[in-house]
């Protein structure tokens, strides 16, 4: 793909947006950033916060710790630690310099401040309004259809930012990717110019190597990726899955450390990378290599995502997955037709994985992810496929990405509502 093709400076800037830091799970970081900016507008920490989120939020809130908090959980501690020590200009790193003194600050706010949740119902699926209270002050902000999309910023009545909502685009915003196709991705990572995309991908690897190799080392969560490890150190196959679960132990469970995210998600930044890397330097590839490798891992993980949406039933770490195993299928030599049918045959064998929200299980759906990638490339390694008609798989691997986005936001959508309501029952 030459620099003058218009896809080519598209596609560096896709990486750009998507692969950016993030502190914790991204949407509890996401309610951090907004009680942040709302603690801003008002000109001081609310007395009481109102917490207005759509059931995905909830959902995805409701288990997970939120880093710098000394292990506290869920919608009102995230509210609570944006509310009195984030850094409203600091995004998804909101949250990623607090002190000791302001984890007992947090503590004690929330002990002693009303933060209510309520389950918003406004059709948005990624939807996070926080209302801040000082006396008869009020501030206001809210976040729609992903992370860091402030669309609206209030004080009392004045309004102090505004900006509107596409209806019709959740990715509204963003570049454009309708244009992205596997083969398009394989030509972008032959051709392009790695100092255009060498910082982003550079941080990712260090980012997410550094918390995958935290979660090896120390008691996160459920700790499936020392699990898997114990008596594996010498399979290659094996050390790929725990590294990619043991970033999520650590991620899911309250590690302090950043990781670079893909289509808004850290565990997802963790499974399209981490496996990527550790077969490269299982496998003596340079550097360049892996980075080229990490081009397409990534954009195919965004490819598939777009369809589906940025928040679903269906688990994102299956794409993920897909991506991670047309990644290793670039680093042995493979071309279009082996990234292709990788992803097809690990769309095949994982689809139907649902997301039941972010907690320690997510690290063992990574495993089985970054396992139907791997088992993905080496059915084509061996011949094997699976072909159009089995199943949800059709004729080439665009249909077959296509049929996957129609399957996880039209399909699943009243599955996603039971889960939600599964999670909320007491």
């Amino acid at each position: 793909m030459d620099k003058k093709d218009s896809r080519y400076a598209k596609y560096v800037q896709i990486l750009k947006e998507e692969l950016v830091p993030a502190m914790g799970c991204t949407e509890p970081i996401s309610i951090a950033y907004a009680a942040a900016k709302a603690r801003e507008a008002l000109g001081k920490v609310p007395e009481r916060i109102l917490a207005e989120v759509s059931g995905n939020i909830i959902k995805n809130v409701k288990s997970v710790v939120v880093p710098h908090t000394g292990g506290l959980r869920g919608i009102s501690a995230a509210a609570a630690a944006g509310a009195v020590a984030g850094d409203p200009n600091a995004e998804l790193e909101v949250i990623s310099n607090v002190s000791e003194d302001q984890i007992k600050e947090i503590s004690e706010y929330l002990d002693k401040t009303e933060i209510k949740v309520k389950h918003a119902s406004t059709g948005h699926i990624f939807d996070i309004a926080i209302t801040a209270y000082a006396g008869d002050d009020t501030s206001y902000v809210r976040i729609v259809d992903y992370h860091t999309n402030v669309v609206s910023v209030k004080h009392g009545n004045e309004v102090l930012f505004e900006k509107e909502i596409v209806e019709a685009s959740p990715e509204a915003g963003l570049t454009d990717r309708s244009d992205l196709t596997i083969e398009s991705i394989v030509d972008f990572a032959d051709s392009v110019d790695l100092d255009d995309v060498r910082e982003v991908l550079e941080r990712q690897v260090k980012y997410n190597m550094a918390i995958s190799e935290e979660g090896l080392a120390g008691d996160y969560g459920a700790n499936i990726g020392s699990t898997i490890m114990l008596g594996h150190e010498y399979s290659l196959n094996f050390v790929m899955r725990a590294y990619a679960a043991a970033g999520s132990d650590a991620r899911m469970n309250g590690c302090e450390l950043p990781v670079v995210i893909n289509s808004g998600s850290g565990n997802q930044g963790i499974t399209a990378s981490v496996p990527v890397v550790v077969y490269g330097r299982g496998r003596n590839k340079t550097d360049d290599e892996m980075l080229r490798a990490l081009c397409v891992s990534n954009l195919v993980t965004i490819h598939i995502k777009t369809g589906i949406g940025r928040l679903s039933a269906y688990c994102g770490a299956v794409s993920a997955g897909c991506g991670a195993g047309a990644g290793i299928a670039y680093l042995q030599g493979g071309k279009e037709d082996a990234v292709a049918h990788t992803v097809i045959n690990a769309i095949a064998v994982d689809s139907g994985i649902v997301c039941d929200g972010a907690k320690a299980s997510c690290a063992a759906k990574i495993a089985s992810a970054v396992d139907a990638g791997l088992m993905g490339l080496a059915m084509y390694n061996r011949g094997n496929q699976f072909f159009g008609g089995d199943g949800i798989v059709k004729d080439g691997v665009e249909k077959t990405i296509e049929t996957v986005g129609r399957l996880a936001r039209f399909g699943m959508k009243e599955t996603d509502e039971e889960i939600i309501k599964l999670m909320l029952e007491e």
